[in-house]
């Protein structure tokens, strides 16, 4: 048997023949407008199709009712008619590519916002407020009931007209459904509270109009909790025996598991797992529930190669591997595994940038696949350009190293140009951080593909303008990167005995870490609050201020909390709303004076070290030095790169074209500089 043989296995349910084990499960995808599919979620769908993926599933907390509503991710509003035709367009691309598709429906309850769209009341079984949203809502009354079981046939009759392959309904997350289950959420004193068949009432109601109106013969599944981890809530007993309630109730064909709840913020940072977590943490949960039942059993969290999916199947954990993120990361994954390519599969490194960004309201993206949600303008996949040309890449960074692998795909002749020993740039000092270590799969992938693709590296190599000439580029790219931004500061580090140190230089180990150390961290980002872990693990006694109303403002809703609990299980002292004003040294100690950003009151801290995170600013000397040279002037006509259209032929003199990308621009991220890279790159 080989090894991925029990990948490969087809699985049929009702009448649908899924043609391998792996799906990838139901998430928002932010590429909706008004509620109706776009030719972008269509395209990004299709693509999972095209790489391989037995099932895909659209649409996450789609709503079946007015008073549900689609929500600042712009989920898919299944509660009109008017969403059929659109439906049915995200069918016809993925079954042309020989994948099975379904889509999650959900009424969320009081897990939502009221302040928005059409104001509504919102509802839950017993009207408790959602803390994670901060939403009030009203107790829903035998009319609200009997309306929204409706609304959900109504709803599984559309998406049957247009002709996807089953639905999952949503009874995980504490939506309506699982409201009505759970002690926390349902104290009512009717047929629908108080004893067990009474919370169940709901949903099974709501399964029975879905068979009412749909039929036995299509497929519907549940997705569930396996233990909501929250002091009296539903535990694992309680989650077994709910499993077996509905499976032997033959209404459902399928459950899909997931672990923990997510009715606080702690908790929902569970929901989908980041680095920090180990691989499939609650794989046990979804197994335990797939003992009892005798309907297929789907999980998905944090299994991302298929490596670890072909065991959990041989293992006989689960009956479909979910593999969501590695989807985002590489659409392709399962036809690069069938066909022997596992080394070219970009894996994820569960950055969760891409959840973090649809909980902000963003359209999802992934830290390090550009491509991905811009599938009708970005490729996976490269043809060779017309013409060979010479291609200079400077600085081995992400930027860099994406700008060297497209131009080598396009076949271009390619040299990169990097001033240190290794590839990777600022990720390599990212990596250094406790539970960061798997930013480095981000290096080491494109890495991979710059040897495939003979790209000629030259490491300890410092580039100035005459040993670029001496190549004789057609095309130079400069990704030089960015520095600390230290310049606020420069009065205190200028003194012989250096105050004030970069979390560059902590991380580089061009800076010793102090016993009592203050991180101001004026962006809210990774660097300060991972420079705060990596001290306090070896040691430090710690305290991180910010002028933000709260420490790590911008990590995004699924790290967040994960470096909240990390951060003060290990006593690091969080201290926002605080500007660093001065710094002197007195009795051989560093005084650090700090003062609130409302009231300007002033505060003094006695330590041994000051660390500032305060950004990076470009590395652009070489730029300027090339700038004359160049045919383009440097420049990047604008107009053409957001439409994703080739560079025009550019009317100066001179030697070669020259661009920049990355943080030797501004300041961003991984996947802006990637970007860059990408829709610049591809058409050379």
């Amino acid at each position: 048997m080989g090894q991925f043989d029990k990948i490969f296995e087809p699985l049929t349910i009702k009448q649908v023949t899924i043609r391998n084990r792996i799906v990838s499960t139901s998430h928002s995808e932010v590429y909706a407008k008004d509620g109706l599919p776009t030719d972008r979620l269509v395209a990004y769908h299709a693509e999972k199709a095209k790489g391989g993926i037995g099932m895909t599933m659209c649409g996450g907390s789609s709503p079946v009712s007015i008073d549900s509503p689609t929500g600042w991710w712009n989920s898919l509003n299944v509660a009109t008619d008017a969403i059929i035709p659109g439906l049915r367009r995200v069918a016809d691309a993925v079954h042309e590519h020989g994948a099975a598709i379904t889509i999650q429906l959900t009424h969320m309850g009081r897990r939502s916002r009221w302040d928005g769209f059409d104001w509504p009341n919102l509802l839950s079984p017993s009207g408790q407020r959602e803390p994670v949203h901060r939403a009030n809502c009203k107790v829903m009354e035998s009319e609200d009931i009997e309306r929204i079981i409706g609304d959900f046939g109504r709803a599984a009759v559309r998406v049957r007209e247009a002709g996807l392959d089953g639905i999952e309904i949503s009874a995980a997350h504490q939506h309506m459904v699982d409201q009505f289950w759970s002690p926390l959420t349902n104290f009512r004193e009717d047929d629908y509270g108080g004893s067990f068949e009474n919370r169940m009432r709901f949903g099974m109601e709501v399964f029975r109009e879905i068979r009412r109106t749909v039929g036995d013969d299509y497929v519907v599944g549940m997705r569930m909790c396996g233990d909501e981890f929250h002091e009296g809530a539903m535990d694992q007993p309680e989650m077994l025996r709910i499993a077996r309630y509905y499976a032997e109730s033959g209404l459902i064909d399928f459950i899909s598991v997931i672990g923990s709840g997510a009715d606080t913020n702690a908790l929902a940072a569970n929901l989908v797992p980041n680095m920090a977590y180990p691989p499939a943490p609650f794989l046990h949960l979804a197994s335990a529930i797939k003992a009892e039942v005798d309907v297929p059993v789907i999980h998905a969290q944090n299994i991302k190669d298929p490596v670890s999916a072909a065991r959990i199947l041989e293992e006989g954990h689960v009956d479909l591997v979910g593999m969501t993120r590695a989807h985002i990361a590489d659409p392709h994954l399962v036809n690069k595994t069938r066909e022997g390519r596992v080394d070219q599969i970009r894996l994820c490194v569960g950055a969760n940038y891409c959840i973090n960004r649809m909980y902000s309201g963003l359209d999802v993206a992934c830290s390090q696949n550009a491509a991905v949600g811009r599938e009708a303008t970005m490729p996976n996949r490269f043809e060779k350009a017309p013409e060979r040309r010479r291609v200079v890449v400077v600085g081995g960074g992400p930027g860099g190293m994406e700008a060297a692998r497209v131009c080598g795909e396009r076949g271009h002749e390619v040299t990169l140009l990097e001033r240190s020993g290794e590839l990777g740039g600022q990720i390599n000092l990212a990596t250094r951080a406790p539970a960061r270590d798997q930013m480095a799969q981000i290096t080491r992938w494109l890495s991979m593909e710059l040897d495939r693709l003979g790209v000629d590296i030259r490491f300890h190599t410092e580039a100035d303008s005459a040993r670029i000439r001496e190549l004789q580029p057609d095309i130079v790219v400069l990704a030089t990167g960015a520095r600390p931004s230290l310049d606020g500061f420069a009065s205190w580090r200028g003194e012989s005995d250096l105050k004030v140190v970069s979390t560059h230089e902590i991380f580089s180990g061009a800076a010793q870490p102090g016993e009592n150390v203050l991180i101001y961290d004026v962006l809210g980002t990774y660097a300060g609050a991972t420079c705060a872990d990596y001290l306090a693990s070896r040691g430090s006694l710690v305290e991180i201020i910010s002028p933000d109303m709260s420490i790590g403002e911008d990590l995004g809703g699924t790290v967040r909390p994960v470096y909240n609990k990390r951060l003060l299980e290990q006593e690091v002292i969080f201290t926002p709303n605080f500007g660093l004003r001065d710094i002197y040294r007195e009795n051989g100690k560093l005084v650090a004076v700090l003062r609130n950003e409302y009231t300007a009151q002033e505060e003094e801290r006695v330590v041994d070290q000051v660390i500032v995170e305060n950004g990076v600013v470009p590395n652009e000397g070489l730029y300027y030095e090339l700038k004359p040279g160049s045919r383009n002037h440097g420049q990047v006509d604008l107009e053409a790169l957001y439409a994703a259209r080739p560079q025009p032929e550019p009317a100066f003199e001179g030697d070669y074209l020259l661009y920049r990308v990355g943080d030797c621009v501004s300041a961003r991220d991984i996947h802006a500089a990637i970007y860059d890279s990408l829709r610049l790159c591809k058409d050379f």
